[in-house]
């Protein structure tokens, strides 16, 4: 797996830990071990114009995810093909005060908005009650068997 993490915010984020989690998801979602993912963390500023460019949302979100080549979650010895999966994109900022009013840190709501934005890569989506559902579930199981403890309490909508 290649994963690139990109740290453009200015606030320090635990980088390793954030590629750990890449290649665990990337693994049990059975995903090409060629695939590739990027990470790229911002300041407010620079989610604004995200935001408001590509989901015409006036201020800063917590994470955009930008899929390239549409991949789906493989199967257990059919992997999806290699390929590149896209962009997810943090703010730092914004994770920091969702992860004060949630009760958690900032680094278990960073691991946490990386799941959701790599499973919008996967094709998941939140906009019905059932896909909502389903993609939260997988969400919190993913994240609580990498933490190896109950998963944060999800902050994004």
């Amino acid at each position: 797996m290649s994963i690139e993490i990109n740290n453009e915010s200015g606030i320090p984020a635990d980088e390793e830990s954030l590629v750990r989690l890449g290649n665990f998801l990337l693994e049990n979602l059975f995903v090409h071990p060629d695939a590739e993912l990027s990470v790229i963390l911002v300041d407010t500023t620079a989610m604004e114009k995200l935001h408001l460019e590509w989901m015409d949302e006036p201020g800063p979100t917590d994470v955009l995810s930008f899929p390239m080549d549409e991949l789906r979650p493989g199967h257990p010895g059919r992997p999806t093909p290699a390929g590149v999966l896209g962009d997810v994109v943090l703010c730092p900022e914004v994770a920091a005060n969702q992860a004060s009013a949630a009760g958690h840190s900032v680094a278990e709501e960073l691991l946490l908005l990386t799941t959701h934005g790599l499973l919008h890569l996967l094709g998941f989506d939140h906009a019905e009650p059932a896909e909502e559902k389903e993609m939260f579930e997988l969400q919190r199981q993913l994240l609580s068997d990498f933490l190896g403890k109950p998963a944060p309490r999800e902050t994004h909508s």
